[in-house]
C-alpha cells in the first residue's frame, strides 16, 4: 500500500542482507518514523513493545530476527535459545509459533555454516508469500462487498482494531477486501472502532485508510450496536490473532461484543484469516486460548499531542485507581458468519474447518 504516493511495506530487509527496517508503529499516527534492527534481541524487543504488531507481521519479523541470530552464531544451542526468546514476546498470536516452527524444521538439518543464508532467504519468502495470501483473501472478501453494493450503492463496513497492511506485510486481512473494492470502484464507507486502550483503530486503521484515500469515520468502540440497530452496517470486518479448530475466533479486545451486536442485529459478522492463524491444536478458545495481560498504564494513560504539535502522554484515570488490561477475547464460532481465507470462504464450524484442512492438505500448506 501507498505512503503519500510512495508504496512501503511495515518490514522489509536492508541492502546490506543481514538487517531489516521497520515501521515503528509504537510512533503513528502522529510521527511517521522507521527503525532498522540489526540483533535477534532487537527484533524481540520490536515484537514485545508492539513497533510491530498484528499476528501476520509477528511472525514474519520473528522470522527475520531468529535468521538474525544465527548470522551471529548459527549453533544448535542459539537456534533454540533464539526460538524461546522470540516465542516469548507474545503469547497469543499462533502465527508467531507457526513461522518460528517453519524456521526450525527447515534449518535443523542444514550444516551451521549454511543455516544464516537459508534463514534469510526462507523469512523473505515468508514475506513475499503473505503479500499474496492477503491479496487473495481481499479477493474473496470482494464478492462478500460486491453483492451488497449491486443490490443498494453505498457499503458501510465496520471493522474493529487494525487488521490493515500494518498488521501484516501488505494488503492486510480485513482491510483487504476494502481496498480492493476501493480500487475496483465500489462505494465503501468504513466505521473505524478506536480499539481502546491502545488505539489501533483510531491511530492505525484510519491512518491506513486516510493515506489510501478510503472514505471513513472513526467511532467510540461502544458506537456499533447502535449503528447496527439503525441499519448503518451492512456488514462487519476483523481479524484474528489465532482460530481454533472448531471456528472460535480469538482477537482483541472488543470484538466479542461487536459480535453480540452484529448477531442481535442479523448483520453478517465475517473474520478475515490467513490459515497460518488456524491453530489446530485447539478447540475450546475460551476455555485454550492463552489471553495476553497488559500494562495497566495502557489503560490509565493515552498518548497524544498537542496544539504544538508535541507529543504527550498523559492520565486519564482516576489517580490511585488500577487497571486491569487483558488485550483479547474470544468470539464463539455461533456468532461468525463466516472466515474469509485465501483458500475461500468456509463456514465457522468443526465441519467448516475441516475442509479448510482438506485444501490445505491439498496444496501442501503447512499446518500450525
Amino acid at each position: 500500500m501507498k505512503i503519500d504516493g510512495v508504496a512501503w511495506r511495515p518490514i522489509w530487509a536492508e541492502e546490506d542482507g543481514e538487517t531489516v527496517g521497520i515501521i515503528d508503529q509504537t510512533r503513528l499516527p502522529f510521527n511517521f518514523e522507521t527503525k532498522r534492527l540489526a540483533r535477534m534481541d532487537e527484533a524481540a524487543e520490536a515484537i514485545s513493545v508492539m513497533r510491530v504488531r498484528g499476528a501476520p507481521l509477528i511472525g514474519v519479523t520473528a522470522a527475520y530476527g531468529l535468521a538474525m541470530a544465527l548470522r551471529d552464531d548459527p549453533s544448535d544451542a542459539a537456534l533454540g535459545a533464539a526460538y524461546d526468546t522470540l516465542h516469548a514476546t507474545r503469547p497469543t498470536a499462533i502465527n508467531l509459533r507457526w513461522a518460528l516452527d517453519r524456521m526450525r524444521g527447515a534449518l535443523l538439518p542444514l550444516p551451521p555454516g549454511e543455516r544464516f543464508a537459508r534463514a534469510w532467504t526462507l523469512a523473505a519468502q515468508m514475506a513475499d508469500e503473505d503479500v499474496e495470501i492477503n491479496r487473495r483473501i481481499g479477493e474473496h472478501g470482494l464478492g462478500l462487498l460486491r453483492e451488497i453494493a449491486d443490490r443498494k450503492g453505498r457499503v458501510n463496513v465496520l471493522t474493529h482494531c487494525n487488521a490493515g497492511w500494518l498488521a501484516t506485510v501488505d494488503w492486510g486481512t480485513a482491510t483487504s477486501p476494502i481496498y480492493q473494492a476501493h480500487d475496483a470502484g465500489i462505494d465503501v464507507h468504513v466505521w473505524v472502532d478506536e480499539t481502546r486502550p491502545r488505539n489501533q483503530g483510531s491511530f492505525l486503521t484510519a491512518w491506513e485508510l486516510n493515506g489510501h484515500g478510503v472514505p471513513h469515520s472513526v467511532i467510540v468502540d461502544n458506537a456499533g450496536g447502535h449503528l447496527m440497530q439503525h441499519g448503518e452496517v451492512d456488514l462487519c470486518f476483523v481479524g484474528t490473532d489465532r482460530t481454533t479448530a472448531t471456528g472460535d475466533v480469538c482477537n482483541k479486545i472488543g470484538t466479542y461484543l461487536k459480535a453480540l451486536a452484529a448477531a442481535d442485529n442479523n448483520v453478517p459478522f465475517h473474520v478475515c484469516l490467513p490459515t497460518p492463524t488456524v491453530d489446530w491444536r485447539v478447540r475450546d478458545g475460551v476455555a485454550e486460548i492463552p489471553i495476553e495481560n497488559r500494562a495497566p498504564e495502557e489503560v490509565t494513560e493515552i498518548d497524544g499531542v498537542l496544539p504544538d504539535g508535541g507529543d504527550a502522554r498523559m492520565r486519564i484515570a482516576s489517580p490511585g485507581s488500577d487497571a486491569v488490561n487483558p488485550a483479547f477475547d474470544v468470539t464463539p464460532a455461533r456468532l461468525v458468519t463466516g472466515l474469509v481465507t485465501e483458500l475461500g470462504i468456509v463456514e465457522a464450524s468443526e465441519a467448516g474447518l475441516a475442509k479448510l484442512r482438506a485444501k490445505m492438505e491439498a496444496e501442501a500448506i503447512m499446518l500450525s
